[in-house]
């Protein structure tokens, strides 16, 4: 199988490693194959998607990157001082007070030494309780269809207790004590990437005889600017749905091989390829696209734009998609509401042209009304 995802991707392209962003956004829209596939085969999406004419616009703005940063380089200041206020104020206020934290150095050639190296400080931290610690951009690993990913979350902080917490540092605000739902949700599926990460290391500690099994707790804490300054404030967040979501689209997307067995023979998405042979490929994997894929993949406008053309309902959203039941394009909804499709005693068809019978009710009411007002706002112009 191996093998054979290499070839998807053409000779001698290098398979782009998944990240958390792509594993949370696997987790944000599972039932699409495009995306499994692609992603499982380490297809870089961007490359593909200008390739296809459909260039992505996805990804953070260079302004936002460095105002991030600069938030984050705040938060951590001072050894994490007000960082750890924020843990202990939210999260564990059972513990004492973080007066001394521990920030070990995570520095090693390499990814292999800088995860070695994490998951050593995570268990030196689990046999030394009573302390506070502070893990600054640890490295984790997570295997994905058999290779491993590597993630680099914010910060880890261990409890005194020995419990390891996510830290995610987020540079969208928080306004009176809530954020944009969207963006919040997006930082969870991330965090629940990350939280998977560290259980895979908390069972491999827990197989030492010198260890207690480390706990990674479930609630998050994300940190944001409060407000309209630059002060940072922070929100726990319950991420064992999300995790729950990741934990199963992973499961899934490490038997990729029955989705890349179905694919017609010589399918290739390397971007070399004469665009009308790559497009055919990419549309040999049915996708699931919804508008939130648009702040998510890179793929989406090529997607959207297959949608529309197949005048797919999917394209006005995954809300209006699941109301309609068995009506899948626009123009099957239409005749529906006009009563040219579809059983009457369906609720969707009913409920579809009791619609339309309102909306002539409606248009033929105000017409009257409507054509006398603008008589009247016309006539002082003449």
């Amino acid at each position: 199988m191996r093998y054979r995802l290499a070839e998807l991707r053409g000779p001698g392209v290098r398979a782009k490693a998944l990240d958390a962003r792509a594993l949370a956004a696997l987790a944000a829209n599972p039932g699409c194959e495009r995306r499994a596939i692609l992603d499982g085969a380490g297809v870089d999406k961007a490359t593909l998607a200008d390739a296809l004419g459909s260039p992505s616009v996805f990804g953070q703005s260079q302004f936002a990157f460095v105002r991030g940063n600069a938030f984050e380089a705040r938060v951590k200041a001072d050894g994490g001082t007000e960082l750890l206020r924020l843990v202990h104020e939210k999260l564990d206020r059972s513990a004492e007070p973080p007066a001394a934290v521990r920030v070990p150095d995570l520095s090693a050639a390499g990814h292999e030494g800088r995860r070695a190296r994490t998951e050593l400080a995570l268990g030196e931290a689990v046999r030394a309780p009573g302390e506070w610690t502070l893990l600054d951009h640890p490295l984790l690993a997570l295997d994905v269809a058999g290779s491993p990913a590597f993630l680099e979350p914010d910060a880890v902080v261990v409890h005194p207790d020995g419990g390891w917490t996510v830290v995610e540092i987020k540079s969208f605000p928080l306004l009176d004590g809530s954020a944009d739902p969207a963006k919040v949700g997006a930082a969870s599926r991330q965090a629940a990437v990350y939280v998977l990460a560290l259980e895979e290391v908390a069972a491999r500690l827990a197989a030492a005889p010198d260890t207690a099994a480390p706990r990674v707790r479930h609630r998050i804490l994300l940190v944001c600017p409060k407000d309209f300054s630059n002060l940072p404030t922070a929100s726990a967040v319950d991420v064992r749905k999300q995790r729950a979501v990741t934990a199963r689209q992973l499961a899934r997307l490490t038997r990729i091989e029955s989705i890349a067995d179905a694919l017609p023979e010589g399918t290739c998405f390397a971007p070399e390829l004469p665009r009308d042979r790559l497009a055919a490929s990419v549309e040999s994997v049915p996708a699931s696209y919804a508008p939130e894929c648009l702040s998510a993949c890179e793929l989406a406008f090529h997607c959207r734009d297959r949608s529309r053309a197949q005048d797919a309902v999917t394209a006005l959203g995954r809300p209006v998609r699941a109301e309609l039941g068995g009506l899948t394009t626009v123009e099957d909804v239409l005749a529906a509401s006009r009563g040219e499709l579809g059983d009457p005693d369906d609720p969707t068809v009913a409920a579809l042209r009791r619609a339309a019978a309102l909306r002539t009710e409606a248009l033929a009411g105000t017409a009257g009304p409507v054509r006398a007002s603008v008589r009247a706002e016309v006539a002082p112009c003449r």
